[in-house]
């Protein structure tokens, strides 16, 4: 009969023997583990829960707005190349529709970014501020990473 002694690992383990085969303890998922114990590296702050529901709820909100500006903006393109009638018609005096519309690409970016702006002030900005402070109290000896980055700008 062969008995192997089973150890933890880095992604969250295992515990318990095994014997011909069959395995006396307990397994504990990698997720259980992760949610279990605080991050110890910035991979596994990245691998947390509350990470990923960040990306999430940044994915969430990006891919639609993204995906709106780019149909609007090859509208445009396309109406400049298929229908130059239509973008050249005047609507008052010099001013033309393909004018507006280019105007109006300017005037979606402006408030696409006022908008995610506000939203990740509201949405994003606290949850990561407080899985930040949360990860950073853990490891007092981890530099912030706003000193970080200043320290690089000097």
């Amino acid at each position: 009969m062969t008995t192997t002694q089973l150890a933890p690992d880095d992604d969250g383990a295992v515990t318990g023997t095994v014997a011909d085969g069959t395995m006396t303890g307990t397994v504990t998922k990698p997720a259980d583990v992760a949610a279990a114990r605080p991050a110890t590296s910035y991979p596994d702050l990245q691998r947390s829960p509350e990470f990923a529901d960040l990306r999430r709820r940044l994915r969430r909100f990006v891919f639609p707005l993204t995906a709106l500006f780019l149909a609007w903006y090859f509208l445009y393109v396309s109406l400049a190349a298929f229908v130059p009638g239509f973008m050249g018609t005047e609507l008052f005096g010099n001013i033309h529709v393909g004018l507006v519309f280019g105007l109006g690409q300017f005037v979606s970016t402006f408030a696409i970014t006022m908008i995610y702006a506000r939203w990740a002030e509201r949405n994003l900005d606290p949850a990561a501020e407080a899985l930040r402070t949360r990860f950073e109290a853990a490891h007092p000896d981890t530099a912030r990473l706003d000193t970080f980055a200043a320290g690089r700008e000097a």
